[in-house]
């Protein structure tokens, strides 16, 4: 297997209920280096360009919405098979569906509010990390 970086997002869900440290622990046990980290209070229209690819699903709303009501953590990390470890550590995206000791599992509030977005490909990370970080700021 490779050395790959995908993207993390700690929602505001989670960052309002201080879980920062907790979810960066469950990370960095599964194996993955945080190489780059920001907090920051993300606008609607930066959410909305993020979420771009979802602009014409009824959540579109919602979720922009969401995720510009408080600050978040943003995170590109590194690791062996990067983005499919990330995203078994987050488990599914509804947390009655999660296995136990995931990140949703343990955390999330809801389907909506499930504290944690992960990149789904190697090549969504790229963008995602491209999106919020500048090459300086990665520093592995």
């Amino acid at each position: 297997m490779a050395i790959q970086r995908t993207f993390s997002i700690i929602k505001p869900d989670a960052t309002k209920r201080n879980l920062t440290g907790a979810i960066n622990a469950k990370l960095e046990e599964a194996g993955l280096r945080i190489i780059a980290q920001k907090r920051i209070h993300m606008t609607r229209e930066k959410a909305e360009g993020f979420y771009e690819v979802h602009k014409e699903r009824p959540f579109f709303d919602e979720l922009t919405e969401f995720m510009s009501s408080a600050p978040v953590v943003i995170q590109v990390l590194e690791g062996e098979d990067a983005v499919a470890k990330n995203r078994l550590v987050m488990g599914s995206t509804n947390p009655e569906d999660a296995e136990e000791g995931t990140i949703r599992k343990e955390y999330a509030l809801n389907v909506g509010e499930n504290s944690v977005h992960g990149s789904d490909s190697a090549e969504n990370a790229e963008i995602e990390i491209a999106y919020f970080f500048k090459d300086e700021e990665i520093v592995g």
